[in-house]
């Protein structure tokens, strides 16, 4: 695996190093040792599929509060998405920036959010199936989120959401003063 470093401390993308031949690759998709040698937990409790029948499909952006944070792993298995992360850490040089990465099928990226940030995709395909390890256990009580078009944070997507849940269409803006993340 190669593990690029991204411009928000603690994130990285995950590129596969495939072994190919006439039967196609193979991969390791996690290794304990490189993990931890990239200062990355090691622990993942709990497994989440997103299945996504049609193309933009955007869930997010979606944190854990302070006191129940989690870093997830996350991996598109079944077509292509569009992820993007917030750094939301108050002591962190970069609150408040975000970054995207494309995960597909394809390109077997994954992507390792760190604790303390907002995460979300859109489909770039029908019919994809996003794959997430997560380092602790949901805690529906510690579930927030913010709007995918809060002005605050200026994302650019590749596209209009075509499906949405009600949830996830009308956070809030942003409001520093009552931030629990």
């Amino acid at each position: 695996m190669h593990f690029l470093p991204q411009k928000l401390a603690g994130a990285f993308v995950i590129e596969l190093e495939p072994h190919r031949d006439e039967r196609g690759f193979f991969a390791r998709s996690f290794c304990e040792r490189e993990f931890e040698a990239n200062g990355l937990p090691t622990r993942f409790p709990q497994s989440n599929l997103s299945r996504n029948s049609q193309f933009g499909t955007l869930r997010g952006m979606h944190y854990q509060a302070a006191a129940v944070r989690e870093a997830k792993l996350v991996r598109c298995v079944r077509g292509a998405i569009y992820d993007i992360i917030i750094d939301l850490r108050a002591d962190s040089p970069t609150r408040f920036e975000w970054i995207g990465a494309e995960l597909s099928a394809d390109n077997g990226r994954a992507l390792f959010v760190p604790e303390g940030f907002a995460h979300g995709f859109i489909t770039l395909a029908d019919e994809s199936d996003v794959f997430y390890q997560m380092s602790e256990l949901y805690r529906p009580e510690g579930a927030r989120g913010l709007r995918w078009n809060d002005p605050r944070f200026g994302l650019r997507w590749p596209s209009e959401p075509r499906v949405i849940s009600e949830r996830d269409r009308t956070y809030p803006d942003f409001d520093p003063d009552n931030f629990d993340g």
